[in-house]
């Protein structure tokens, strides 16, 4: 009696889109991709490693890019199903072939084994074997060990990398169902390897994965994610904890063409597509 009455929730689409996006240009990305050509001195690769959590998805995201670039269903890389943990244990190298012809693109992508156990002396090893992995020291095929990161002594250690060996993007994969959920020991993991790579020059993205899982209104329209509310708030916790830029997924899906430095968010006009 005389209480105040409840607030009904937001809706889940806000009436203004929290950003702009183009959908189309996908031919013309696709040809830059297949046209393009490192341009340092002796570089015939341009290496992208993924790294994060365990079961965020990092092994779909690399079969979604194969599957984009290459033009058919592709599932090199081995994914976890839904609920595990997660499947990669060694470092791999997975090369994209260029149309129906036999030329293999620069473009290399690399897998990693994901964060699973967070003890201070694991947190340790692995943001180590990123730092490693970044500068090129690690050989296609390490099987990782979360009590003991890769020695200089390893037949799997590289002791002289050259340009082709060293990773010239780190990207951060996020699955959106959990990114609110991360703990700051998680987040420490992140700043330390986002500093590694600043440190080293390398760029940095974050992806954020299973938007559609986390927003059901992407799963009807994933033209909705341009208004979806539960999206924006996501991806504020994405940069909060990686202070990158994002970028989105689809479950199974293609990644979309979006790019969105974290510092621009509040100008929601001059995101960058």
């Amino acid at each position: 009696m005389g209480g105040k009455p409840s607030s009904s929730p937001p809706p889940p689409l806000l009436d203004k889109p929290w950003l702009q996006m183009e959908w189309g240009g996908r031919d013309t990305d696709l040809q830059f991709i297949n046209n393009y050509t490192p341009k340092a001195d002796g570089q015939q690769q341009f290496r992208i490693l993924l790294h994060g959590p365990a079961g965020a998805g990092k092994s779909s995201f690399i079969n979604s890019v194969i599957s984009s670039l290459e033009g058919k269903i592709c599932r090199r890389a081995v994914a976890c199903n839904t609920g595990q943990s997660g499947f990669t244990k060694q470092y791999k190298t997975y090369r994209i072939q260029i149309g129906n012809q036999e030329n293999m693109s620069p473009l290399v992508l690399n897998d990693m084994m994901g964060l699973e156990n967070i003890n201070r002396r694991h947190r340790r090893v692995h943001v180590k074997d990123v730092k490693k992995a970044m500068k090129g020291c690690i050989k296609d095929g390490y099987k990782f060990n979360p009590d003991c990161g890769l020695s200089e002594t390893d037949s799997f250690y590289n002791k002289t990398p050259n340009v082709n060996d060293k990773v010239h993007v780190l990207v951060s994969v996020i699955d959106a169902n959990t990114v609110n959920l991360l703990t700051g020991k998680v987040e420490e993991i992140f700043q330390d390897i986002r500093d590694d790579a600043t440190d080293l020059g390398i760029p940095h993205v974050a992806i954020l994965t299973k938007i559609d899982e986390a927003c059901p209104e992407i799963k009807k329209d994933v033209k909705n994610l341009c208004s979806s509310r539960l999206l924006q708030e996501r991806v504020h916790f994405c940069c909060a904890v990686t202070s990158y830029g994002s970028v989105f997924q689809q479950t199974g899906g293609n990644p979309r063409k979006l790019h969105l430095p974290c510092e621009e968010l509040p100008l929601r006009e001059e995101s960058e597509q």
